[in-house]
C-alpha cells in the first residue's frame, strides 16, 4: 500500500524530531505538516533571550531553520540547507508565540527554494523573514 504525500510528511516530521534536540529544546510544536508546506509553533523563554532582554537572532534564526527543514525534507528526501537568509523585522520579548510557516516556492530535482515567515500568533504580524535552498540528495529519510 502506498503512503500518501502528506502521510510521507509527518512521518518524516517525527524521525526528524527523535533527534533534533534544538527543535526539542525550542519546545516546536507542529501545527501543519504536509508536502511543501510546515507550519511549527514556539513560546520565548527566557534562556532564548539577548543581553537587551529580546530573542537572540541566532535563535530566531533556528527556529525558522527548522521550519525549512521539516518542509524541505516532507517529500522523503534528505535536503540540507545551501544557502539562507533572514531579515528581522520586530523583535520578539518573552512569552511572545512565534509561529514558523515555511512554503516551497522552487522544487526541483536537486534544490528547493522556500520561504519562511515567523510571525506572532495572536496579530500575525511578521516578525522575521527567512529565505532557504536546499540540496535535494538522493537519500530517502524513512529507511527500513
Amino acid at each position: 500500500m502506498n503512503e500518501k504525500p502528506n502521510d510521507t510528511a509527518v512521518a518524516v516530521f517525527s524521525k526528524m524530531m527523535e533527534k533534533d534536540y534544538c527543535s526539542q529544546w525550542m519546545n516546536i510544536e507542529p501545527l501543519l505538516i504536509e508536502e511543501g508546506h510546515c507550519k511549527i509553533k514556539m513560546t520565548v523563554h527566557q534562556q532564548m533571550l539577548n543581553g537587551f532582554g529580546i530573542l537572540h537572532g541566532g535563535i530566531a534564526y533556528a527556529f525558522a531553520d527548522s521550519a525549512f527543514a521539516f518542509a524541505s525534507n516532507s517529500y522523503g528526501r534528505v535536503s540540507v540547507s545551501i544557502a539562507g537568509n533572514m531579515t528581522f523585522a520586530q523583535s520578539a520579548k518573552e512569552g511572545t508565540v512565534l509561529i514558523a510557516e515555511a512554503k516551497l516556492l522552487h522544487l526541483g530535482y536537486k534544490t528547493a527554494d522556500f520561504d519562511v515567515d515567523v510571525y506572532e500568533e495572536q496579530s500575525q504580524a511578521v516578525f522575521y523573514r527567512f529565505r532557504g535552498t536546499v540540496y535535494r540528495s538522493s537519500k530517502m529519510v524513512l529507511t527500513n
